[in-house]
């Protein structure tokens, strides 16, 4: 399947695509919020896409409710000026904003926060040795992702995104096991914003039980406080009662869900968002 774009609409910048079958406003940047909500529409009309979502500031939600947005989440303390962001959808297609697995979703979120109790470092220590991956450790890294993910929102499978990332807002970290690497995720920088997206985790089959998750968590968020960051956050597959327990018991609060969201793993899957303060 041909791969989601990453382009610029009245000054945001914007993925759309055939993939996750929607656009997602990654960056609202300088854009006007009455004018970049028709022409989002526009555009989802013109390419028969069935969702919008949108991450805006709280303070300009008001000209997308107008044009029928909705709110699904939110992240607070999210821009610099201390403002919230939202995540607001609009739907072209009524199947779409059916949540069909409403009530396992709700299941995963009700074992993830009982989770908050929970203490398994010492299952994460011992032999692991956590590291920053570099440009040379890109090919393997990308094996790892082809192997987890037989779809996924961006080429994390290709050597060359992931070099190319490196050098300009990703950090990507890396359990090894020896000189191998068992477990990968990433923090998504915003240095304009001081907020940072934990994303793309990844642990080899062989290798899951073992808190990896948890143990790259805890290593980004101490990289990301050192480097300043205020606020973390992830969008996390809402299915996956491992990725929603990694977050509640690391201290993250729920943010809403994110209906029929993404294109990863062969299907469009809904998607959990958390949130923490880094101070």
């Amino acid at each position: 399947m041909q791969r989601d774009l990453i382009e610029t609409c009245c000054g945001a910048t914007i993925q759309h695509g055939p993939q996750s079958n929607r656009i997602y406003v990654m960056h609202a940047g300088a854009s006007e919020p009455g004018m970049l909500a028709v022409q989002l529409a526009e555009l989802a009309l013109r390419k028969r896409y069935t969702k919008i979502i949108a991450k805006i500031p709280k303070a300009a939600a008001a000209s997308f409710f107008e044009q029928g947005y909705c709110r699904e989440a939110e992240i607070p303390e999210f821009y610099r000026n201390g403002d919230t962001a939202l995540f607001m959808a609009r739907f072209f297609d009524d199947s779409r904003a059916c949540m069909a697995d409403a009530s396992a979703i709700a299941r995963v979120l009700e074992l993830s926060q009982q989770a908050l109790a929970e203490c398994r470092q010492d299952q994460a220590s011992g032999a692991w040795q956590v590291c920053q991956c570099g440009p040379a450790d890109a090919k393997e890294m990308s094996g790892i992702y082809r192997k987890v993910f037989p779809s996924y929102p961006f080429p994390i499978d290709q050597p060359e995104y992931l070099q190319e990332t490196m050098l300009s807002h990703i950090e990507y970290f890396g359990v090894r096991d020896q000189d191998r690497l068992v477990a990968l995720a990433s923090s998504e920088m915003d240095r304009e914003n001081r907020n940072v997206e934990m994303t793309d985790f990844a642990t080899l089959p062989e290798r899951r039980g073992r808190s990896l998750s948890h143990l790259l968590l805890m290593t980004m968020e101490r990289e990301m406080r050192q480097e300043g960051f205020v606020t973390a956050y992830t969008i996390a597959r809402s299915l996956s009662p491992g990725i929603n327990r990694t977050f509640a018991r690391a201290g993250y609060l729920f943010g809403g869900t994110l209906i029929n969201n993404t294109g990863i793993s062969g299907g469009i899957e809904s998607m959990n968002v958390w949130h923490k303060p880094l101070g």
